[in-house]
């Protein structure tokens, strides 16, 4: 029994391993890709932009103050407001949600189960895929967003290079958790794409700005908890925005959670996509 558990996990990873390499390409050079290639660039040049005009004393932009328009404090602004709360969110819904989707929509999916490998497979691999494919995307710009808002000066860039770091950590994270949610839920939903967008667009920001519990329905409440960076003050005007009711858990708690979710929605949505019959439209 034991032997036979060995031989279906192997099968299963080397069966991953090989939808993912069959997926990236298609995934990195569709048009989905290139239409939110315009959306990960759109913080780089917001940081030249902003970067450009703070250097006008005493000229408000984007609700900031000349102060807070500094280094690692516009840089921990961007990732609060521009990567943790709308385009990690946004990639996973359009990616995730389509991993299973996309097959059926173009009667492709009969193809991938025809071959000798296990169903759940499919899902994982081209999961992996998304994840490869969305981390490529994103992290380069968190890097040059980096250079363009933190000083140049070399105790600036390596005080805050750690915080760099730990920043890419929790986006990596949060693609993962979403990616995997909005996988399980496009493996079970026929057209998934609106509900995802239900959720990240209305139900997270209502949820974190509503006091009480109703934020730790979300994955946007754990995935801030990872962030680094302070978030920024009241009277901001941005930092009003991104108040929410409930206190926030520690990053390793925090960290926990969005593993725990992850874990259980590529385990749900495997199953899922093993057992269920999909009907290809004619």
């Amino acid at each position: 029994m034991v032997t036979t558990a060995r031989t279906g996990a192997a099968n299963l990873w080397r069966a991953t391993v090989r939808i993912a390499d069959l997926s990236f390409g298609g995934l990195l050079w569709s048009r989905r890709t290139l239409f939110l290639a315009g959306l990960v660039v759109l913080p780089v040049v917001l940081a030249a932009v902003v970067r450009i005009a703070s250097l006008h004393a005493g000229t408000p932009v984007l609700l900031l103050s000349t102060d807070e328009l500094q280094g690692t404090s516009l840089f921990g602004t961007m990732v609060w407001v521009l990567y943790v709360r709308f385009i990690v969110p946004i990639l996973g819904v359009l990616y995730g949600t389509a991993l299973v989707a996309d097959e059926v929509e173009q009667r492709t999916l009969t193809y991938l189960f025809v071959r000798p490998v296990p169903k759940a497979s499919v899902l994982l691999g081209k999961y992996v895929a998304y994840l490869a494919c969305t981390t490529l995307l994103l992290l380069p710009t968190v890097m040059l967003v980096f250079f363009l808002t933190v000083p140049l000066e070399a105790l600036s860039v390596a005080q805050a290079f750690p915080a760099l770091l730990a920043d890419q950590a929790l986006l990596v994270a949060g693609l993962a958790a979403y990616g995997a949610c909005f996988a399980a839920v496009g493996a079970a939903v026929r057209r998934p794409l609106v509900a995802g967008l239900v959720f990240v667009l209305g139900w997270e920001p209502t949820a974190l700005l509503i006091p009480g519990y109703l934020g730790r329905l979300t994955l946007g409440y754990y995935l801030q908890g990872m962030v680094p960076h302070p978030m920024p003050p009241d009277d901001s005007g941005i930092g009003l925005l991104l108040q929410g009711g409930v206190e926030m858990l520690s990053p390793t708690t925090s960290a926990a959670v969005l593993l725990v979710v992850t874990v259980g929605a590529l385990w749900v949505g495997s199953r899922v996509v093993a057992a269920r019959e999909y009907v290809l439209e004619q």
